[in-house]
């Protein structure tokens, strides 16, 4: 009972940056953060501890994501802080690519951001250098007309539709590009050329589907990834609760038409699925997929032998009115063919590979937009709930390993023992690398301080295995659990600094500089219960008294 209490304690007391971490069961590495309403993006250890960061004019904010490349460059996308006035604005707007190295040298800049178009969302390094970008393209009320638009559907009389453009920076150029808008059909106006049967064209765009609009952003793509082995783009929809397929083997002539490519079927979709009703195919109570986020295929990091790789992942933010979820499914690909076939009139799966909710308190887990999933290569799984900022890895079976908080009010830094609240800390996603990745060779990743002010500095040494202090001291603790005695024994010659706290991070004796190679300790009247030994500062050893 007193362990207990003495847990649920110093979590209260933690209550942003790193609120909890058992390092035996976690994948070690580094940590993407780049949070809402600031403009730096940061690389954490597990520890919650800052080892690199990429620093930007305060007068920008994210737009909204940011990559590691292999080599150590950053490929980031950020606006203007200040909206005010622009002709295209919505929820996760942004305007800039950029690619900076690892000492924050702006090395490229693309920009589009005017009247007409806007980047927004998500960007995707590809494989050859090039990075594929999604942007909105806004249409006048003439040009809606033409295409069969209801009007009387419209917010604000305006619609924004979504284009997929590849650029090359070293050409600093598109250098290949999709228009939704080039893949519409639509049953409302007869006269013009576009109309047809919806149920029959499940690979077009139904142009008066009463899409879950907040906001002109029609389909709203909130992210995008690339395959390169198939050559195939994956785009998540939100406001349709679909995941969409696109040949990328298309030329740009063929990706506005209806035939070329390997899939011999232009731009149009390959592959659509979420929510059959899009296409006539099935009601609300067939929809898999609720305004999700961060959809993506399984295969940063992740050993080919993994029974989830290839397959897709989304964070399924609005599957109930107050809790989200993770979900993972299987495009049935058939690479011979180079199709999607169907089961009937309907893209399969019919279920899920997987799906979660947070173990216990499904609520802890809800953010009805924003956040991210990863698989990690342990078989765990990285989440980001965007609109808390709260960030967690769970175990296949459902143990909740590690625990962050994003320490930011408004973007500004707060004090450890800080409560926030929901839409104080925004974060788009979270993103771990391995150690070993290669971006980090060479390179210092000394722990250089927290994002929160006046932080717990003691927590993450209390949780560390101490390996190295075995090695490197021929440090022995026993007998563990102690009764009344407690015996630490180093390498006799080796002076060392040793403190023991409690689990509430009290220090129990006073600091004692020793060099005799053994020292005993009366553990008689300590209160049962978990001690730490920390040696020169840096590591703890975990023991037990158990009278």
């Amino acid at each position: 009972m007193l362990f207990i209490l003495a847990t649920q304690l110093v979590v209260a007391q933690r209550t942003v940056g790193l609120l909890f971490y058992e390092p035996a069961k976690s994948f070690e590495g580094y940590n993407l953060l780049y949070p809402l309403n600031q403009p730096n993006v940061y690389l954490l250890d597990n520890c919650g501890e800052i080892v690199h960061v990429w620093e930007d004019d305060p007068g920008f904010r994210p737009g909204n994501t940011a990559y590691l490349l292999p080599d150590g460059r950053l490929v980031k996308t950020k606006r203007p802080a200040a909206v005010a006035g622009n002709p295209i604005w919505a929820g996760g707007g942004g305007g800039i690519v950029e690619i900076r190295d690892w000492d924050n040298n702006l090395l490229w800049s693309f920009e589009l951001n005017d009247s007409l178009h806007r980047l927004h969302h998500d960007v995707q390094p590809m494989p050859n250098g090039n990075i594929l970008m999604i942007a909105w393209e806004s249409h006048t009320i003439q040009e809606l007309l033409d295409a069969g638009v209801d009007t009387s559907t419209l917010v604000n009389g305006k619609l924004w539709s979504d284009m997929v453009i590849e650029v090359d920076p070293e050409l600093d150029s598109i250098v290949w590009e999709w228009h939704a808008w080039d893949h519409l059909i639509q049953d409302f106006d007869s006269t013009k050329a576009n109309y047809g049967d919806v149920a029959a064209h499940p690979e077009l765009i139904d142009l008066n589907y009463d899409a879950d609009n907040f906001s002109s952003s029609w389909t709203h793509l909130n992210a995008v990834d690339f395959d390169p082995v198939n050559n195939l783009i994956l785009l998540s929809v939100p406001t349709f609760g679909e995941a969409w397929i696109l040949d990328h083997s298309t030329t740009t002539e063929e990706a506005a038409g209806h035939i070329g490519g390997s899939g011999g079927r232009g731009g149009d979709l390959l592959y659509r699925w979420g929510n059959p009703a899009t296409y006539r195919a099935g009601t609300a109570d067939d929809k898999k997929l609720f305004f999700q986020h961060d959809v993506q295929w399984l295969d940063d990091f992740v050993d080919t032998s993994h029974p989830f790789y290839g397959k897709v992942a989304a964070f399924n933010n609005r599957i109930g009115a107050n809790y989200s979820g993770g979900i993972v499914f299987t495009p049935p690909f058939d690479m011979y063919s180079f199709s999607f076939p169907m089961n009937g009139n309907v893209w399969g799966p019919e279920q899920p590979d997987w799906s979660f909710v947070y173990p216990g308190d499904s609520t802890k887990m809800y953010s009805n937009i924003l956040s991210s999933i990863q698989l990690l290569p342990n078989g765990n799984y990285l989440f980001c709930t965007g609109r808390t900022g709260y960030s967690f890895e769970v175990t296949p079976d459902d143990e909740i390993v590690w625990e962050y908080v994003t320490p930011l009010k408004a973007g500004t830094p707060v004090e450890q023992g800080t409560v926030l609240e929901t839409n104080d800390n925004f974060t788009f996603r979270l993103k771990r690398y391995p150690p070993d990745y290669s971006a980090f060779d060479g390179k210092d990743l000394q722990p250089q301080g927290w994002i929160e002010l006046n932080p717990d500095s003691t927590y993450c040494d209390s949780v560390l295995p101490a390996d190295e202090l075995f090695e490197e001291y021929g440090l022995k603790i026993f007998p563990n659990p102690a009764n009344d005695l407690l015996v630490v024994q180093w390498e006799a010659g080796k002076l060392i600094e040793m403190e023991i706290f409690d689990l509430l991070g009290r220090k129990k004796l006073q600091t004692m500089k020793l060099s005799g190679g053994r020292k005993y300790l009366n553990t008689s009247n300590w209160l049962p219960g978990i001690y730490f030994v920390r040696i020169n500062g840096k590591a703890s050893a975990k023991f037990l008294v158990n009278h």
